[in-house]
């Protein structure tokens, strides 16, 4: 039996659905529900909510941006799912903080900098880089000598959905990511250019100069914070996403470079 994992928490109960799926009753991919999205496909892939989505394409932008490979994202995605739910938590064990539970009395930094996801993505791979040999090593022997965890074996439960989120989001899958909402938010274009460029790089979402991977990777990321900064629209590679549909189609009019657009504003 293939198994989606739902990654929100607080939703309701889990059914199991006549297809053999786990379901829920409170989620749904149909304009008008709430907001939600997909990595992977329908049946065999994971759902998170935007906030999920936003956190888990930063952790992934970062590590690309800092030269590592898909092992080491996938490995942060993992410390980051068990540590706080890709949530930015205020709160922890002791003085634990953020996505990784990063605690400022043991030199991670201070508390506003740990709740920062850029700056958290960026010391969790600064102390992974420290570790001899790390490449070789599994997601979860990997993530135990980053954070010296009491219990270290839970990484591993988080090894296969960490993993398929690393490669949507690094885009060795393309349109690996779909975001499907109602309500946008007011478009943010000067805060979307900024964000882009502090955790992607100085190239930002131009996807002129790109590799097919890192174009997707960055289509990722944008449709990842589409509803944060007002985006309703991505067309990249023959492909265009619509936030209303939540999925990426065929497209014969999309430009091989990435093009986006911004909705009406939300009502307050």
């Amino acid at each position: 039996m293939r198994v989606t994992r739902w990654l929100i928490g607080g939703v309701g109960a889990l059914v199991l659905g006549t297809s053999g799926v786990l379901v829920t009753r409170v989620l749904s991919t149909h304009p008008g529900g709430p907001p939600v999205c997909l990595v992977g496909s329908p049946g065999s892939g994971y759902y998170l909510d935007p906030e999920q989505a936003e956190n888990a394409a930063t952790i992934a932008a970062v590590g690309r941006r800092s030269g590592l490979p898909s092992h080491a994202v996938t490995i942060a995605l993992a410390t980051a799912l068990q540590e706080s739910k890709l949530r930015n938590l205020d709160h922890g064990d002791r003085d634990s903080l953020g996505l990784f539970q990063q605690r400022p009395s043991q030199g991670w930094g201070r508390p506003a900098q740990l709740l920062t996801p850029t700056y958290a993505a960026g010391s969790f791979y600064e102390r992974l880089r420290k570790i001899r040999g790390w490449q070789q090593l599994s997601v979860a022997d990997a993530a135990q000598r980053v954070q010296l965890s009491a219990d270290g074996s839970a990484y591993s439960d988080w090894e296969d959905q960490a993993r398929t989120l690393a490669r949507a989001l690094t885009g060795e899958v393309a349109a690996g990511i779909g975001c499907r909402f109602d309500d946008p938010a007011a478009p943010q274009a000067l805060g979307l250019v900024r964000a882009a460029r502090a955790e992607i790089g100085q190239a930002g979402l131009s996807t002129v100069a790109m590799s097919e991977a890192n174009a997707w990777r960055t289509a990722s990321w944008l449709v990842s914070h589409a509803r944060q900064y007002g985006v309703v629209r991505v067309s990249l590679r023959g492909r265009t996403w619509t936030s209303t549909s939540g999925r990426w189609r065929a497209d014969a009019s999309a430009t091989p470079t990435l093009r986006y657009r911004f909705g009406p504003i939300r009502a307050t």
